[in-house]
């Protein structure tokens, strides 16, 4: 793993470029990791210089909260670890108020993840979903509320729609609140669809993007087949499944996961390092979040920067999942462009006009010996 870190958007926190997803900690809901394999892959992300840890309070029914805290203290390393984690989701049947966005749900479970974890302050506080109800402005307000009460350092915003994070950081902007700096979103070479509003929104406002599910659930590893017999993972028992966050297979699907396995027979790595790799060089990401449930995975996952994809190869990836741009979308390329240049060549800025900032090398002595 490349162990360089990076601000989070327009933030000042840095994080690895691979972070460690804990939706795997626990096996409450019939897969996932025991609590001694968990520990092992806490253990062998940080040991590889990872510091980027992603949690929520639905995840195992809490279990995934409670024995990241754990795994954090037994290290002493609540001041190293960046710890994300979210709220929304409903854990109380027949109590509306015990989920959603509004101001009271906010508040009882930042205290109940508080508890789980083990700390009195949490990294990166997330929006788990858009509960299409609350005002953006009660969500904004009341995420403020937890940055300047100290229980909260950043903000984010995880599964809404692009009107709604460019509403919100309008409004962190405008009212003076915490600004959002990280957008958690679902990102790989099969689900492409942020590229055309999110990528432009994050980049130009400046929230990183945090990738989930940039195997595809697994599809991307190779470990599934469109006639398979027997039972190769999770998505094995989803295959005919109506949630939407399953349904990984179809023909197109298929077919770039055959094009993948010929680009990481040509290269040398595993298709799961390619994968990982291509999304996590991608324009607007910042950390691509890993979910293993074995040792062996994350290892594996642990390694996806220490190569570059050249440009044929990525043309090739990017060819065979490609999907065609919504409207309004094809009125912003060049065809239709050059109609309001007048014909002349007119940019955002030259080239070399921002350089990149890179704090390496050694450090100074301060001994006089």
């Amino acid at each position: 793993m490349s162990m360089t870190y990076y601000t989070l958007g327009n933030s000042g926190l840095r994080v690895s470029r691979l972070a460690l997803g804990t939706m795997t900690f626990g096996t409450e809901w019939g897969w996932g990791a025991d609590r001694d394999t968990a520990r092992a892959m806490f253990d062998a992300y940080v040991e590889a210089g990872g510091n980027f840890f992603d949690t929520a309070d639905l995840y195992t029914g809490g279990t995934a909260e409670t024995w990241l805290g754990e795994f954090v203290a037994e290290r002493d390393l609540r001041d190293k670890a960046v710890i994300a984690t979210k709220f929304t989701f409903n854990c109380e049947p027949g109590n509306p108020n015990a989920g959603g966005n509004g101001r009271k749900n906010i508040m009882r479970a930042i205290d109940a993840s508080l508890r789980r974890l083990g700390t009195d302050y949490i990294d990166l506080y997330l929006m788990h979903v858009w509960d299409r109800l609350t005002p953006a402005e009660e969500v904004l307000r009341t995420l403020d509320d937890l940055v300047r009460a100290g229980k909260v350092r950043h903000v984010g915003l995880s599964d809404v729609p692009a009107w709604y994070a460019g509403r919100a950081q309008a409004i962190a902007e405008l009212r003076g609140y915490e600004p959002i700096s990280a957008l958690q979103l679902e990102y790989s070479l099969t689900e492409r669809t942020i590229e055309n509003e999110f990528v432009p929104l994050a980049t130009r406002h400046g929230a990183g993007i945090m990738v989930w599910s940039p195997l595809a659930s697994g599809l991307l590893s190779g470990k599934y087949r469109p006639t398979q017999a027997g039972n190769a993972g999770r998505l094995d028992g989803f295959r005919n499944t109506t949630h939407p966050g399953f349904q990984k297979f179809s023909d197109r699907n298929w077919a770039i996961v055959a094009e993948l396995e010929k680009v990481a027979a040509e290269l040398g790595p595993s298709m799961a390092e390619v994968a990982l790799n291509w999304v996590a060089t991608q324009p607007g990401v910042a950390t691509v979040i890993l979910g293993a449930t074995k040792l062996a995975q994350l290892q594996d996952n642990l390694t996806a920067l220490d190569f570059e994809i050249p440009a044929a190869f990525r043309q090739r990836l990017e060819a065979v999942s490609s999907v065609p741009a919504p409207f309004p979308h094809p009125y912003f390329g060049s065809q239709i462009q050059v109609r309001v240049t007048g014909g002349t060549a007119t940019g955002d800025k030259p080239s070399g006009y921002s350089l990149p900032v890179m704090v390496e090398g050694e450090a100074v002595s301060i001994s006089s010996n």
